[in-house]
């Protein structure tokens, strides 16, 4: 939401900045000379100081929403969609082996051992 609506500034500081440019007064005047009586609006040293300064401001103002933008969508960019994942499944896991029984062995009769004859 917040990327959403600094965007939306980004947008609005970039018309602003454009229109605050093309006021000025350039070696062609430029649309200036559309606005004749700025001089009375902005005080005695017409428009020229006024407009100097919100140009600096807005660029200023863009500027820094750059990189805020820049920097909140490389934040957004590490995040993975693996990270939010939960894993779920109804199997339960045994909690212990069952122990192993071992049939009785009984001693087997008694085999006797080998003698060796001698010749």
């Amino acid at each position: 939401m917040t990327t959403s609506f600094l965007l939306i500034v980004q947008i609005i500081l970039v018309i602003i900045l454009v229109i605050a440019v093309l006021l000025q007064k350039s070696s062609s005047i430029g649309l200036g000379a559309y606005s004749g009586s700025n001089e009375s609006v902005f005080g005695a040293k017409g428009p020229n100081s006024f407009l100097a300064k919100a140009t600096f401001t807005i660029g200023f103002l863009f500027v820094v929403n750059t990189i805020t933008l820049g920097y909140m969508y490389s934040q957004a960019n590490q995040a993975s969609v693996v990270d939010d994942m939960v894993e779920s499944t109804n199997v339960v896991a045994p909690t212990a082996p069952a122990p192993v029984t071992l049939p009785e062995v009984t001693p087997a009769e008694e085999i006797p051992a080998k003698t060796e004859t001698t010749k």
